[in-house]
C-alpha cells in the first residue's frame, strides 16, 4: 500500500496532466486543420512532408523544426495542419528521430506534373538536361547538388562542333551551382535568366523569409556553412560569389523556343539564339508570368512583381491577383503615404491565401487604406486610367500603375514539344 502511495499516485498524477495537455493540443491542432480546410488552404504549394503513421512516434521534434508553423499532432501523430504555410524546407525530416517523414510534391487532389529524369539528370531526349525543382526537388541545398552534379555529367559531352558546351537556363540555386561547375570545368557556356536578379524562387520570397536551414555545397567555393538563413542574405551571398569567381549570366532575357540543331539544339530567346551540344533547364516551377492579355498591357507602367513599394508612393496603382503575393504586394503598397490601392480578383474570395495576409487584409479594408474589388476583371489599360468589368457594369478609375500577380506558366508545352516526357504525380517522393 505504501508502496503504491509513494509512485503510484505521483505517477498518475503526472499521466493526468499529460493525457489533459495532449487532448488540449490535438483539439488545438485539429481545428487548426480544419480551420485551413474551411478556408481553401488545405492543399500544400510545392514540397510537402507526408507522416508516415507506422514510423511516427508523436514526439514533436518536427514541430519547432518547421520555421513556418505548418505541423502539430494529432491522435499522437504528426501532422500537416496549416498545408499552404508549408514552403517545402524540409527542416522537419531532418529533425525526425525515427524517419517518419517523407518530402513528396503532388496530393491525392491536386497532381503534379514532372518530367522523366535519369540518375544523371538528362531527360528521354538526349541532350536536355533538368535539375532543381522543375525535376522534382524543392530544397535549396539538394537543388545546388543537383545542379553541380548535372553539370558534371553535361562536361562529358564538351568540345562539341556547337559554339557552345551547354546553355544554361534559369540563375536560381541548381543554375548558380551549374554555372559555378561550368566554368570550373572549362566549359563553353551561356547562363540566361528571364528576371534582372538571380535566386530564382527565393527572389520572390517575402522579406526576411526564412529559405533554408542546412549547408550547401558550391563548385569553386565549397562547403558554405549556413544555417537559418534569410532571403536577403541569401541573396547577398549569392551576389558575392558570383562577383567574386567572376561568371556570366544574361539578365533580362527569357527562354522562349528550344528546337533541335545541327549540332545539339538552338534556344530562342527574347534577345537572340544559341546553340549548344547540351541545354540545362534549372528554371523551377515559377514559369513565365501570366498575363492579362488586355489593351494597354504593354504600357511601362505594367509590371508582374512588386520589387519596391516606396516607389509608387502617392500614386493610384491596381494590382491584379488573388494569391499570397498579390494581397502582399497591396497591403505593402497601401501602407505607403498617399497612395491608393485597388486589389482586383475575378472570383467572389481569397480562398487559397494564408491566414495572416487574409488578417492583413481585412485590417486595410477596414481602415480603409485599400480598396477589394471580388469579381472584377480588367478590360483595358489607359495611359492615366483603367477599365474594369465589376458586377457587370465598366467602371474606369484613375491609375499610374499596375501590378499583375497572376501567376506563372508552367514549361510543361515547351518540354512535351521537344519530346520531354512528363508524369503527373500525386505523391512523388522528392529525390
Amino acid at each position: 500500500m505504501t508502496f503504491l502511495l509513494l509512485f503510484g499516485l505521483p505517477f498518475a498524477v503526472v499521466l493526468f496532466f499529460y493525457l489533459r495537455r495532449q487532448r488540449t493540443t490535438d483539439e488545438r491542432d485539429r481545428h487548426k486543420l480544419q480551420e485551413a480546410l474551411e478556408s481553401g488552404m488545405g492543399e500544400p504549394p510545392s514540397l510537402h512532408p507526408v507522416f508516415d503513421p507506422a514510423l511516427c512516434i508523436g514526439c514533436g521534434a518536427c514541430i519547432p523544426a518547421c520555421p513556418e508553423h505548418a505541423i502539430g499532432i494529432i491522435a499522437g501523430k504528426g501532422a500537416l495542419v496549416t498545408p499552404a504555410k508549408c514552403i517545402g524546407h524540409g527542416a522537419c525530416a531532418a529533425a525526425c528521430p525515427v524517419k517518419g517523414i517523407q518530402l513528396v510534391f503532388g496530393t491525392e487532389k491536386r497532381g503534379m506534373d514532372i518530367p522523366q529524369v535519369k540518375p544523371n539528370f538528362e531527360t528521354n531526349v538526349p541532350g536536355i538536361f533538368i535539375a532543381g525543382e522543375l525535376g522534382g526537388m524543392g530544397l535549396i541545398r539538394k537543388t545546388t547538388e543537383q545542379g553541380k552534379q548535372a553539370i558534371e555529367h553535361i562536361a562529358k559531352h564538351k568540345g562539341g562542333k556547337a559554339p557552345y558546351d551547354v546553355i544554361i537556363v534559369g540563375a536560381g540555386p541548381a543554375g548558380i551551382a551549374a554555372t559555378l561547375g561550368a566554368q570550373a570545368l572549362g566549359l563553353r557556356y551561356v547562363t540566361l535568366e528571364q528576371e534582372d536578379s538571380l535566386g530564382g524562387a527565393v527572389y520572390h520570397y517575402p522579406r526576411n523569409k526564412l529559405t533554408m536551414t542546412a549547408p550547401m555545397n558550391l563548385p569553386q567555393v565549397g562547403e558554405v556553412k549556413i544555417y537559418d538563413i534569410r532571403k536577403e542574405d541569401l541573396l547577398k551571398l549569392w551576389n558575392g560569389i558570383v562577383r567574386d569567381t567572376g561568371i556570366k549570366i544574361n539578365f533580362f532575357e527569357r527562354m522562349e523556343k528550344i528546337v533541335s540543331s545541327e549540332h545539339g539544339y538552338t534556344v530562342q530567346t527574347s534577345k537572340g539564339s544559341y546553340e549548344a551540344t547540351c541545354v540545362l533547364l534549372s528554371i523551377g516551377r515559377r514559369g513565365t508570368p501570366r498575363k492579362l492579355d488586355v489593351p494597354g498591357e504593354n504600357q511601362p507602367k505594367v509590371v508582374y512583381r512588386l520589387i519596391d513599394a516606396e516607389q509608387y508612393r502617392g500614386q493610384h496603382v491596381l494590382v491584379v491577383g488573388g494569391g499570397d503575393s498579390a494581397i502582399e504586394a497591396a497591403i505593402s503598397l497601401s501602407e505607403e503615404p498617399g497612395t491608393t490601392v485597388t486589389l482586383s480578383y475575378r472570383s467572389e474570395a481569397f480562398s487559397r491565401i494564408k491566414q495572416k495576409n487574409r488578417q492583413n487584409l481585412d485590417a486595410a479594408e477596414v481602415a480603409k487604406t485599400l480598396t477589394v474589388m471580388l469579381k472584377s476583371n480588367v478590360k483595358d489599360i489607359g495611359e492615366n486610367d483603367v477599365t474594369l468589368e465589376w458586377n457587370g457594369q465598366l467602371v474606369t478609375i484613375p491609375n499610374q500603375a499596375v501590378v499583375i500577380c497572376a501567376g506563372g506558366i508552367l514549361p510543361t508545352p515547351l518540354l512535351k514539344e521537344i519530346g520531354v516526357m512528363v508524369e503527373t504525380h500525386h505523391g512523388k517522393v522528392a529525390a
